[in-house]
């Protein structure tokens, strides 16, 4: 009998931390039906700069180091101007009104702060990892406001993580300090974008930080309500930011609400303004100062 010979199965790709990332932002973009990000193709480099098409042809792409850059005031003035008509323009079709500039800038940044701080903070949910998104790797397609994310290289991570043998991977002690790894991660990426768009937003550092602590424990808290999960994303948004922790200049700060039927609900308050009241009067987000605590419970118990 001829034996028949063995064909050898195809090398299988070798793991590396930039697949990892790119399987977690796809599983990010999956559960979380707000987060509107695509992921780039395996291998693409980080976006180059500029993103802008020659002057005879409309603007698509703004990237995120185009934003925070203060060294080219021409080309970071450009960058900035179409990050803001883009979303005057999806305000205006959206809503059937001009917004002022500084609620346009406002929503655009806003919408920045959540989908990126999410990023970050949703790996390191989902996984015990935290990504160090540097600004060239995030860009936003101004027609739709969709972001497109290239994952980084390396990320830090727990021992015991299995891809903890990875070259790109950092081991750090324990939980705690992989939550400072995500607030600095944080911090460092959201740093020089507030200092750009804080004039056109006329707001100061207090209340810049103020709307990116908001973001960053209100993108973990839906992340965790999508998952079935929100007493386990209350708890850790807590864990993460307990108290003030500069630069942020607040905690989480959740507090329960308890219905007619006696059910506690997690709810906080805001410490910046979103804007969204500017957008419909008749109705203030559910976190915002304006919302008394009977509204709120009335739009829990509607929802459910």
């Amino acid at each position: 009998m001829t034996a028949v010979p063995r064909i050898a199965s195809p090398p299988r790709p070798v793991p590396d931390c930039t697949a990892a990332l790119a399987r977690t932002y796809g599983r990010l973009a999956a559960v979380c039906e707000a987060l509107d990000v695509r992921v780039a193709a395996a291998g693409t480099p980080p976006f180059a700069r500029p993103f802008a098409q020659p002057s005879a042809h409309p603007r698509r792409w703004v990237g995120g180091a185009e934003l925070a850059d203060r060294t080219d005031p021409a080309g970071g003035q450009e960058a900035l101007d179409a990050f803001v008509a883009a979303e005057a323009d999806r305000i205006r079709r959206g809503h059937g009104h001009d917004p002022r500039p500084d609620v346009a800038a406002s929503r655009a940044l806003h919408d920045y702060l959540w989908s990126v701080g999410l990023l970050m903070s949703g790996v390191w949910y989902l996984e015990r990892r935290v990504p160090r998104v540097r600004p060239r790797e995030v860009r936003v397609d101004l027609s739709t406001g969709t972001f497109e994310i290239a994952p980084g290289a390396g990320f830090a991570c727990l021992p015991g993580d299995p891809a903890a043998h990875l070259p790109g991977a950092r081991v750090v002690a324990d939980e705690e300090a992989l939550r400072a790894e995500l607030r600095a991660a944080v911090a460092d990426h959201f740093r020089p974008l507030l200092a750009a768009v804080g004039p056109r937003v006329r707001r100061r550092d207090r209340a810049l930080w103020g709307m990116a602590t908001d973001d960053l424990v209100s993108g973990i808290w839906y992340l965790g309500r999508s998952l079935g999960q929100e007493e386990r994303a209350v708890r850790e948004a807590t864990e993460l930011l307990p108290t003030a922790i500069a630069p942020f200049p607040g905690g989480a700060d959740f507090r329960r609400l308890t219905d007619r039927a006696g059910h506690a609900h997690p709810t906080r308050t805001r410490l910046g303004c979103c804007m969204y009241y500017t957008l419909d009067p008749s109705r203030a987000c559910a976190t915002c100062p304006r919302t008394c605590d009977a509204e709120r419970l009335r739009r829990i118990e509607e929802q459910a």
